[in-house]
């Protein structure tokens, strides 16, 4: 096991050592290009048999499967994807017996139930369970639908199509409805010695879990309540099964502070007597709120009988545990920061997860055991999705500041790049952001990350930009980023700050990584948008610097940074010179609603004024800078109408605006191209209104 302490710079030496053989065709003088060139990893997984991993490479668009055999080895590529057709790959699986990859290739339909298709293909998109021979081979069709799971001894592959659960049979090479139920189902769960099926049934205003037994072809609800029960877990012996249970709060809306909740709870259920019992409920108060972590389960049974869970009884996302049988919780990883990334080793008698302790705006790999004190084994740049093969190897995905997302074994307590044959290509001469704080306007504490051009000249002010991440449920890094969205985000900040933009990344209220207080602001949102104070604090702060030129500071964002993007033009005529808004939102109204398709502005009134006094269509008449409106009309998060609208409203005050629309793509941009588009013509437009 990796060392406690660590000589950091030994770790700083030897991480840059090993990208020495990669660094041959990085560049000084960088196009935007470039800087969004590197592939992107994303799905780590690791075999629970031997010492392998798999993932997922988007390379420019092309999105492909590559495996290493251990730490040392050479990474191969399986698949071979040669075009930039947003179809996504997820759900990697190894089956083990016959070397094979199992995996989805294709994106989640919206609620017309149309799979995206940003190429507009003729013939439409589909979802597909594919397989693979690890060595690359042929692919072959299993089904259409999503979410494979594979039984224990690989005989089979539980999977949903169309909101049911399906069989596929690997050795007859058939495919049969497993049974029927009222809903949609998720959520499948094997039992250890795949004679059970566990899952989900949501049914719209609650849900159930449920069991299947294959052998019996009996189906059965466990405690079926009009709660949202959800997350099974088996026991490693498959004699009982864990969950949770959400009590429904239909007054609660998306986009509101929620500090407090009815509290959710704990439940078992054992198969020897049919019994379901409640073995902890979460304390009234900070906490009671469930808050999700980045796992492929909220709940973990471990070897020794403990379940560990997230839980904010302190106010910060930390792991806890109780025994199975019940009684008290006890923080397994107490402190003020917050775990993310979660999983386990074969056996789960040890969890593995990211935090930002003692390093708040970055995350770094940690171990703990339900009887042990956390033990840290990174500490150096970033490293998320930790992923342990058969031999207790750590994998992990990392970067740095300037070295953009790779794959990793942990090793000595850093980050070990695993060698894939191909050069990384990517910019030589970018900047380290610096880590910084300011105030906003009602005087919070708000981070933000600086970037500033590499050689600055003394006494010379330059323009400046905000940048504001989406979510809001999102933190930014001292480096790039382990979502690939804000990845290319990062990469157009190092861009902008080498054309001479000093350039501020702001973690807004109301954005994760500093507790549940911060998180869950009062008034923000569609509850009277209190992160504007922090817009206006972060405009502010830019303009007293002596090296930035108060008349030209620009703001841009996507989603939720559009929001802020466009609430700050609305609202600070005389601060902001220029925006590019991406998806953002106009009026709360609107989004709530595709959120909560039952939402009835009509029948909630209080709130509807307040969210549309929140929302910058309420003070559309101050805009007055020019703005890049940036979306694709396939849009599943923010509708494309709020777009639509906006350029109504623009046109008829006559306020300059340009227009960059793609048909058919979604909300977090499928296809490299529209990426590289939607970014360079970012950057273009603040040459044009800013210098």
């Amino acid at each position: 096991m990796c060392p406690n302490v660590v000589n950091k710079q030994n770790m700083r030496n030897l991480f840059l050592l090993s990208f020495l053989f990669l660094m041959l065709s990085a560049t000084a003088q960088f196009t935007l290009e470039q800087a969004l060139s590197n592939a992107f990893p994303s799905d780590l997984i690791a075999s629970q048999e031997v010492d392998k991993i798999a993932w997922v490479y988007n390379k420019e668009g092309q999105r492909n499967i590559w495996i290493a055999k251990n730490i040392g080895s050479s990474a191969s590529k399986v698949t071979n994807f040669t075009h930039d057709d947003g179809q996504a790959i997820s759900n990697l699986i190894f089956k083990e017996n016959t070397k094979e990859i199992i995996f989805v290739r294709g994106g989640a339909p919206n609620r017309k139930g149309e799979i995206p298709n940003p190429t507009s293909h003729p013939d439409g998109a589909k979802r597909l369970i594919l397989k693979v021979q690890e060595t690359g081979s042929e692919i072959d069709t299993i089904a259409t639908g999503s979410t494979p799971t594979l039984s224990p001894q690989g005989k089979y592959l539980a999977f949903i199509k169309k909101g049911q659960v399906w069989l596929y049979n690997f050795n007859s090479k058939k495919e049969q409805q497993l049974f029927k139920i009222r809903g949609n189902a998720g959520s499948l769960r094997w039992s250890p010695d795949g004679e059970h099926v566990a899952f989900v049934s949501n049914r719209g205003t609650h849900s159930f879990v449920g069991i299947y037994n294959l052998s019996k072809e009996e189906l059965k609800y466990i405690a079926p309540t009009a709660d949202r029960d959800g997350q099974p877990v088996w026991s490693p012996d498959g004699q009982s099964l864990a969950f949770l249970s959400i009590p429904v709060e239909k007054q609660v809306l998306p986009f509101m502070p929620r500090r407090t909740s009815l509290p959710f709870s704990i439940w078992r259920h054992d198969l020897s007597d049919s019994q379901t019992r409640k073995i902890w409920i979460a304390k009234e108060g900070a906490g009671s709120t469930f808050r999700n972590i980045s796992a492929t389960n909220q709940l973990i049974w471990t070897k020794d009988n403990h379940i560990v869970f997230p839980y904010e009884g302190n106010g910060w996302t930390n792991l806890w545990r109780i025994p199975a049988s019940g009684g008290e919780a006890k923080n397994l990883t107490p402190g003020e920061f917050e775990v993310q990334y979660v999983s386990s080793n074969k056996d789960h008698s040890q969890i593995y997860y990211s935090s930002n302790q003692n390093d708040i705006d970055r995350q770094h790999i940690w171990m703990v055991t339900p009887t042990s004190s956390p033990q840290q084994l990174t500490n150096v740049g970033i490293q998320w999705s930790p992923a342990i093969s058969a031999t207790g190897q750590v994998y992990a995905l990392a970067s740095t500041g300037t070295i953009p997302a790779f794959v990793a074994g942990i090793k000595s307590g850093f980050a070990l790049p695993i060698v894939t044959g191909a050069s990384m290509n990517y910019p030589k001469d970018l900047v380290e952001p610096e880590p910084i704080t300011f105030k906003a306007t009602d005087g919070m504490t708000i981070h933000g990350q600086l970037f500033k051009p590499s050689k600055m000249e003394k006494g010379k002010k330059y323009p400046a930009v905000l940048f504001f991440h989406g979510g809001s449920r999102r933190q930014m890094l001292l480096g790039f980023h382990h979502r690939g969205y804000y990845h290319n985000a990062y990469a157009l900040n190092q861009y902008l700050a080498s054309q001479g933009y000093i350039v501020l990344s702001v973690n807004y209220r109301s954005g994760i990584g500093y507790g549940m207080k911060f998180r869950e602001a009062i008034d923000y949102g569609a509850m009277g948008a209190s992160e504007y104070q922090d817009v206006e604090g972060a405009g502010l702060y830019l303009k007293n610097r002596p090296d930035v030129d108060g008349a030209k500071i620009g703001l841009w964002g996507g989603s939720y940074g559009g929001y802020l993007t466009a609430l700050g033009l609305v609202r600070s005529p005389e601060l902001f010179a220029a925006g590019v808004d991406i998806h953002g939102v106009h009026d709360w109204n609107v989004v709530v609603k595709n959120f909560v398709p039952n939402y009835n502005a009509e029948k909630r009134r209080d709130f509807a004024k307040l969210a549309y006094e929140s929302s910058p269509m309420a003070d559309i008449e101050n805009w007055k800078a020019p703005v890049l409106l940036i979306h694709g009309d396939d849009d599943r998060n923010v509708p494309f109408s709020e777009t639509v609208d906006l350029v109504e409203a623009l046109r008829r005050q006559g306020v300059y605006f340009e227009q960059l629309v793609f048909p058919d793509e979604v909300h977090g941009f499928l296809l490299h191209k529209n990426w590289v588009t939607a970014l360079q013509a970012t950057a273009d437009f603040f040459d044009r209104q800013l210098k």
